[in-house]
């Protein structure tokens, strides 16, 4: 028989089933996987049951309810001072992933180079490479993450398509800055390209920092299609509701890849993420600094116990430095150390980059209750004070 896909056949398991299931054998706390443990506003989750009764369970339209199309473009309007047409310039997807994947496929043709930024989330490298793209990675290192702008400026050609950029970011957390942000316009503008904005934890930046998207600088709104995820934003990554904002000539084409994808979103959902993000600021606010509490008190605890810890201004991660408490093996080991001995999960970031990554650094996730990164904290620490504990099992 002939072999199926080479590319999918040749992809292994991701390091979040890896680490989960692992998680699961030895009932350990999963820091790993990127989501809360308790549930969205009540309001919201009362609208989306409310909605299956009310006798509109058929297809939606394809790119998206008119009302949450319109509640997109007035959160835009709102928060950042966008001016996004509801009809023409939002496709509502069945998550985030989803609209990564959608808006790659109206954007790249076989031969394009596509301009990542490492470390960074997994589906970006398969999905681009699926397409014919062909990546050119630039590359952020511990502990500060700074942008190497000769690199980055090196990246770009005359041959390059567009720019991927997830910012806040997973896995470091960090938040670009208005001069990061500046200088990436400038090259993306300088190059006739596009930027596709994975900006899913938009809401959950800290203080002292500030989420600027990209395309609200000069000379972006025309070619840059910016990602949201109510997943995110309410606590609620199971319904996987996605939306794309952006011009409505680039729009056009991201429905298009969408109807070949999933085609359309539950619409129960869709009207209760409408209701959602009409919520006022209260929430919103509400919703970073909870998450920011949950990350000093886990910051606090994670350098009691002797890891060096990298500055997070934003998302549900941290990283620690496993090479602080002396740790000698790699990363992976670590996290498959700590998860089997000490119960406590966590991913090896080496997982986000391509190749010759550092070695030596472990993402957490504090999107948790208190209570539960308390009792993680515990283990670790019981695991800390017992003999040869720093052994890696395999």
């Amino acid at each position: 028989m002939k072999l199926p896909n080479r590319q999918l056949s040749a992809t292994g398991t991701t390091i979040f089933t890896v680490m989960s299931a692992l998680a699961v054998q030895h009932n350990a706390i999963n820091l790993g996987q990127g989501f809360p443990d308790t549930e969205g506003p009540a309001d919201v989750i009362q609208a989306a049951a409310d909605a299956l009764l009310d006798q509109r369970n058929q297809y939606p339209p394809l790119t998206g309810l008119p009302e949450l199309k319109a509640a997109v473009a007035a959160a835009n309007r709102r928060f950042y001072g966008l001016a996004i047409d509801a009809a023409q310039g939002v496709v509502v997807t069945s998550g985030a992933t989803e609209a990564i994947t959608a808006c790659l496929m109206a954007l790249i043709d076989p031969g394009d180079e596509v301009v990542l930024i490492e470390p960074l989330y997994d589906t970006y490298l398969p999905v681009v490479t699926m397409l014919g793209g062909i990546p050119r990675l630039v590359r952020l290192n511990p502990p500060d993450w700074a942008l190497p702008r000769d690199a980055l400026r090196a990246a770009f050609t005359d041959r390059t398509k567009l720019l991927l950029l997830n910012s806040p970011q997973n896995p470091t957390g960090k938040v670009f800055t208005a001069a990061e942000l500046g200088f990436i316009a400038e090259l993306v503008r300088e190059h006739h390209a596009y930027a596709v904005c994975d900006e899913v934890y938009e809401h959950l930046v800290f203080e002292g920092a500030r989420h600027i998207p990209l395309m609200t600088l000069p000379g972006m709104a025309e070619r840059t299609l910016r990602i949201g995820s109510a997943g995110k934003t309410f606590s609620l990554t199971g319904w996987k509701v996605g939306y794309v904002s952006g011009p409505p000539g680039l729009i056009s084409v991201v429905a298009k890849a969408h109807q070949n994808l999933t085609f359309t979103t539950a619409p129960n959902l869709q009207r209760a993420i409408a209701l959602g993000l009409s919520k006022p600021d209260d929430y919103f606010h509400a919703l970073a600094a909870e998450l920011q509490a949950r990350r000093d008190f886990f910051a606090a605890g994670l350098a009691r116990l002797g890891f060096r810890t990298l500055a997070t201004d934003g998302s549900y991660f941290i990283t620690a430095d496993a090479a602080s408490l002396g740790f000698a093996d790699d990363d992976l080991a670590f996290c498959k150390t700590i998860t089997e001995q000490a119960g406590v999960a966590a991913i090896p970031v080496s997982a986000f980059y391509a190749s010759d990554p550092p070695t030596h650094y472990v993402r957490f996730a504090f999107c948790k209750r208190i209570d539960v990164l308390g009792q993680a904290l515990e283990r670790l620490e019981a695991w800390l004070a017992r003999p040869k504990k720093l052994t890696a099992t395999g």
